[in-house]
């Protein structure tokens, strides 16, 4: 699993998601960004890392940007035909929120090899007992993804 399966627009999509990240240092979450589109590109949602803000462990970037992108959507919950690009690979709280929402792709950043769920740890979202199995994509602009997450920490180590 790597970039091999990216599409023209991956990158730009990341590139997003990096911007939205930028945004979360400033309330103390760890800095993860997630962009949903549309089949047509077209942006449904933007998100990122909220849980100190919010004072709520489910407040990832993940699963906020899920939560506006189904609202926006009309279809209900149902994400399909949707892409959904995040910086860090999704843990298991947000990969399984990712195949409930039935969303078409998943393009990521960096691998998390400690907690991912795309891949790396657990393979979650290609599990064959599951009803839907969402292309994945990781490794978009890994070390830019990576550098922000470096600087951010290192930071908050001092």
């Amino acid at each position: 699993m790597s970039t091999s399966g990216a599409r023209a627009g991956d990158t730009d999509l990341v590139r997003a998601a990096l911007r939205v990240a930028a945004e979360a240092p400033s309330t103390g979450d760890v800095p993860i960004g997630a962009v949903v589109v549309d089949q047509e590109g077209r942006l449904l949602a933007s998100a990122h890392n909220q849980r100190e803000a919010l004072q709520d462990p489910t407040a990832h970037a993940e699963i906020l940007a899920l939560r506006a992108a189904a609202a926006a959507h009309g279809d209900g919950w149902r994400l399909g035909g949707c892409t959904l690009a995040v910086t860090v690979e999704p843990c298991t709280m947000c990969a399984g929120a990712l195949v409930l929402a039935r969303v078409a792709r998943v393009v990521f950043g960096v691998w998390e090899p400690r907690t991912g769920a795309v891949g790396s740890l657990w393979d979650v979202v290609r599990d064959r007992r599951l009803n839907h199995r969402p292309e994945v994509v990781g490794g978009v602009l890994a070390d830019e993804c990576a550098a922000l997450l470096e600087d951010f920490f290192a930071d908050h180590r001092e």
